[in-house]
């Protein structure tokens, strides 16, 4: 059975997981306007100063893979909304190389101020985390789950969660912060050259 964090709760993931899913997913609301809403997940591969090694460690819809292999995107969706996860990142914790010492998840709105969009339009938020049987298990067997109850209303990035290295062990971290300023913002701020 998974287990349900909350907003800033951490638990180590089980030292047998080789290979995890996350799946984010989400729903807009009705009243959002007339342009369709698209929402991105991405993750920042970090080293010990919290930043990007080089720019390739930002995987996102235009960069699918890191490097090394270790953290894959398998997609952009852009219309979400659907039953189950709207975007799915693939973590193979063998390959993540041992200067990064954390991974950032995040989902940003793509063109949210042309669009006049942000998280305070988007409800169900959530995270999953699960171990997979397997290279090609896109299902996996949910281990956490970090259901985002926030109220959002200008924020149009979020950090929805970190994996930790804490000695020899990773751990999970639900984040839920927002911030505005985009996925322009999040590169930024983990130094990524934008």
């Amino acid at each position: 059975m998974a287990v349900s964090l909350t907003k800033g709760q951490k638990i180590s993931l089980d030292k047998g997981m080789t290979r995890a899913l996350i799946g984010l997913g989400w729903d807009t609301n009705r009243y959002d306007g007339s342009a369709d809403f698209d929402l991105d997940a991405s993750a920042f591969m970090l080293g010990a100063n919290g930043r990007v090694r080089k720019d390739e460690d930002f995987i996102f819809y235009g960069n699918l893979q890191s490097a090394d292999g270790s953290v894959r995107h398998t997609g952009d969706n852009r219309i979400g909304g659907s039953s189950g996860d709207d975007e799915v990142l693939v973590i193979d914790f063998a390959k993540v190389p041992q200067d990064v010492q954390k991974i950032a998840i995040t989902v940003t709105i793509y063109e949210a101020e042309e669009r006049r969009q942000n998280f305070g339009q988007v409800s169900n938020a959530y995270v999953r985390l699960a171990k997979m049987n397997g290279e090609n298990d896109m299902e996996g067997v949910e281990q956490l789950r970090y259901n985002l109850g926030e109220d959002f209303s200008v924020e149009t990035a979020l950090v929805f969660c970190e994996l930790y290295r804490s000695g020899d062990v990773w751990r999970f971290n639900a984040v839920g912060a927002g911030y505005a300023g985009g996925l322009y913002a999040l590169c930024r701020s983990y130094g990524v050259n934008v």
